[in-house]
């Protein structure tokens, strides 16, 4: 009977000793994926800290940019109007020759 006891505590000290291995394996990887977490969350939030700036760069730099566009839109607009004049002039005065001319 004491031999039957031994043995049964044996085997169930040899179950929970594989089980403790298997555990502490499993704590080995959890903690390697911990660490890399952490070393991905670090490493995000470096470059993620200096995105507030180079947002409020950029949107400036937009800014800066349209009011750009406009002033050239205008110049664009003027220059329309004066090629329209020349081209207004142009028509005006080849019809004046040809009306001098034929006479």
């Amino acid at each position: 009977m004491v031999e039957l006891v031994i043995i049964i505590n044996i085997l169930l000290a040899l179950i929970l000793l594989h089980l403790a291995g298997r555990l502490w394996r499993i704590r080995l990887s959890l903690a390697k994926a911990a660490n890399a977490l952490v070393a991905a969350e670090r490493s995000t939030h470096t470059v993620l800290a200096q995105a507030p700036n180079f947002i409020y760069v950029g949107q400036r730099n937009i800014s800066n940019l349209r009011l750009r566009n406009q002033v050239l839109e205008l110049q664009i607009q003027q220059l329309r109007q004066v090629l329209s004049l020349l081209l207004l002039i142009s028509q005006i005065w080849q019809r004046y020759f040809r009306l001098y001319f034929r006479k």
